[in-house]
């Protein structure tokens, strides 16, 4: 029980230091009474988004935890709501310290760019910290509870639930805002991003926070809390006096402690803003490994533990390092990108989309050989402990994540409060390298999940007792099919969503110009809580679909087309969805730079041809990288730790009648939501 104190013990320093953050960013001065007004505008939309968000997600939660505890026990279900609760919690606390931090960057700005990194990065901390920290107590404490490994599958579930929930809706939500601020505001009125003229210029900066904060949270939270759990599961018995159980714990403990160091080390050097992240990132990643030599050879006596987290680690940087030169503006290709705009939206759009799919070769080449090798030395378990290895810094990697979005609304509120423009250029230059670390974060997130979803799958199989797949099994080929589709419908759903939220934001942006006196000349104000109703109305109403397909794929295949069925669903939906959100991330993130390296004074700069095909290709990018791409994260993810827990189902004969009470119970619950949905404006 040693391990498991420890591992609580460092959890609890996590949350400290999360807080103590939160205290000093809360000190810092707020600016004039117009950033504060700007900044007030954004919390308050913010606020208001996620308040309608959890009450759905807890509606529908509460229909899950009846099923859950009806047949599988009170341990699961408990065990749900706490990774339910948990990751609320860490998304919500995450996103109220960034709106907090927005408007104190921006007044930092006025000093200097690493005075507002500095504050940016203590805000991106928070979010991380309360991810890691709540992540390991969750897993630690509920073990210490249960003393049961198969009952931390609820917990998982819980966060899996949240995530999807939090990442589909606050997608739709912010790309409804941007998409729709982008049409009119740029292309048909020719205003610059973030004008206060644009009527949805502050449900976009709202966006920001509840999708690429709450919702990126949410997202790492549920991978970290997998990852750890997957590995518990599999190292009963490996080791002797259950250290097999409590590595994976004090593996991550270990990573909260170098992040927090890492996170330290970042105001050392000032050489730039991305030289200090890098040395941060490099700081921790260089203690996890020289702790796990030390767990390796001293804890376990198998240095080969030590080979594979290792292997996670390389596997995690080596898949940012790809990201960030696909997507960088100052990589080869967003800068042919670029170039391809000259001659239009159409070159744009199809170099874009080859960018995105020829991205794909080294990640799955990295993923493929971490696996092989991590089973080589470690078997099942050896999979599942790289992909704690390589989210044991999340502390520091999501840190430098979502400090972008503080950036980007610290430049939003400098642009909409008139500041001068050497404060804007500096929140501008943050803000350029917080797409940057956005683009490595979504990379990054992508890769974690398609090792954490491996792991689950290992998991799956040794549940159901599957040691190999018949792939002339016409179940199984039916299964493979069915997982490789499941990722393009659920993309599809979560793009009409996005495609019809901004409809509905052109025509109520398009009316406030045309209606409002004096709007397009700054002489009269915008209504911008009319937008941010649109976009909030939109997210709640489309993530609910796309949702239910999710939870009750899994569940129908496994009941009605059995285990090895549900095998085939996982393997094929696991390499359709890797693939495919690679593809979209990549593309979006290099559509984004290219735009932004236009709108530095390159091809013309601002206004010219290359620059508004540019616009187009970022608009259509946008919900590629910022929704249905992050969401397929989750989606298999989900998808798998939901295969784990049905098996009791799936393989005893609970009777039909059971099973088929279980599925019209779920499909009544999310049936009687979307009749009572909140009523969308527009």
């Amino acid at each position: 029980m040693l391990e498991i104190m420890i591992s609580i013990g460092v959890a609890a320093v996590a949350l400290v230091y999360a807080l103590i953050l939160t205290k000093v960013i809360k000190k810092k001065p707020a600016g004039s009474k117009k950033m504060a007004d700007v900044a007030k505008a954004i919390s308050e939309g913010a606020k208001a988004y996620l308040n309608k968000q959890y009450i759905t997600l807890f509606a529908i939660a509460g229909i899950v935890f009846i099923v859950l505890l009806y047949s599988l026990g009170p341990k699961t279900a408990l065990g749900f709501l706490l990774g339910a609760i948990f990751s609320v919690l860490a998304g919500y606390i995450g996103m109220r310290t960034a709106v907090v931090a927005n408007v104190r960057t921006t007044e930092a700005a006025k000093s200097g760019i690493f005075q507002a990194l500095n504050i940016a990065l203590k805000s991106g901390s928070v979010m991380s910290f309360m991810v890691v920290g709540l992540g390991l107590l969750a897993s630690a404490g509920y073990y210490a509870i249960f003393r049961d490994t198969n009952a931390l599958l609820g917990l998982g579930f819980g966060g899996s639930f949240v995530a999807l929930f939090a990442r589909v809706g606050g997608g739709i939500f912010t790309k409804a805002a941007d998409v729709g601020a982008d049409i009119v505001g740029k292309v048909e009125e020719g205003i610059p991003e973030d004008d206060p003229r644009n009527p949805a210029s502050v449900a976009d900066n709202v966006g920001d926070n509840v999708g690429d904060i709450a919702g990126m949270g949410a997202d790492l939270y549920e991978s970290y809390v997998d990852s750890i759990v997957i590995a518990m599961i599999l190292g009963v018995g490996l080791f002797s006096a259950d250290k097999g159980i409590f590595l994976p714990l004090i593996l991550a403990g270990l990573g909260i402690v170098a992040s927090i160091i890492g996170v330290l080390s970042t105001g050392i050097f000032k050489r730039s803003p991305r030289f200090s992240l890098n040395t941060g990132t490099i700081a921790s990643g260089i203690l996890v490994l020289a702790g796990s030599y030390l767990l390796s050879r001293y804890y376990i006596n198998d240095l080969k533990i030590f080979y594979v987290i290792a292997i996670g680690l390389l596997a995690g940087v080596i898949i940012g390092f790809v990201t960030e030169y696909y997507t960088s503006d100052k990589g080869k290709p967003t800068r042919a990108l670029a170039e391809a705009a000259k001659t239009g939206a159409a070159t744009n759009v199809i170099f874009g989309l080859a960018l995105g799919m020829i991205s794909t070769i080294i990640p799955i080449i990295v993923v493929v050989a971490a696996i092989l090798s991590a089973y080589y030395f470690l078997g099942l378990f050896g999979i599942a402990l790289a992909g704690v290895g390589m989210l044991s810094t999340l502390g520091m990697t999501l840190a430098t994540d979502t400090y972008g979005p503080v950036a980007d609304n610290a430049a939003g509120i400098a642009q909409m409060a008139g500041l001068d423009e050497s404060v804007r250029k500096n929140a501008e230059e943050l803000d350029a390298v917080g797409n940057t670390t956005a683009a490595v974060g979504k990379g990054f997130a992508i890769g974690s999940a398609a090792l954490t979803s491996l792991a689950l799958f290992a998991g799956y199989t040794q549940a159901v007792g599957i040691n190999s797949i018949n792939l002339v099994e016409p179940r199984v080929i039916s299964g493979l099919f069915l997982g490789a589709l499941l990722p393009f419908v659920f993309s599809s759903m979560t793009m009409k969503a996005v495609g019809e939220a901004a409809s509905r934001m052109v025509r109520e942006v398009q009316r406030q110009f045309r209606e409002i006196a004096g709007l397009r000349e700054g002489k009269a104000s915008a209504d911008y809580k009319r937008c941010i109703s649109i976009s909030a109305g939109a997210a709640i109403y489309g993530m609910i679909l796309p949702s239910t397909v999710a939870i009750l794929t899994p569940l129908l295949v496994g009941i009605f087309l059995g285990a090895e069925s549900l095998g085939g669903l996982l393997a094929g939906l696991v390499a359709s969805g890797f693939l495919l959100a690679l593809t979209m991330a990549n593309a979006g993130g290099a559509w984004d730079n290219a735009k932004k390296y236009i709108e530095a004074g390159n091809l013309g700069g601002k206004g010219s041809v290359a620059h508004k095909a540019a616009v187009v290709g970022d608009t259509v990018g946008d919900p590629l990288k910022d929704t249905s791409g992050p969401s397929l994260n989750i989606l298999i993810k989900l998808v798998s730790i939901i295969a784990i827990l049905i098996v009791p189902i799936i393989t005893r004969d609970i009777g039909l009648t059971a099973e088929v009470i279980i599925v019209i119970v779920a499909v009544l619950g999310v049936a009687a939501l979307m009749i009572f949905r909140p009523k969308t404006n527009g």
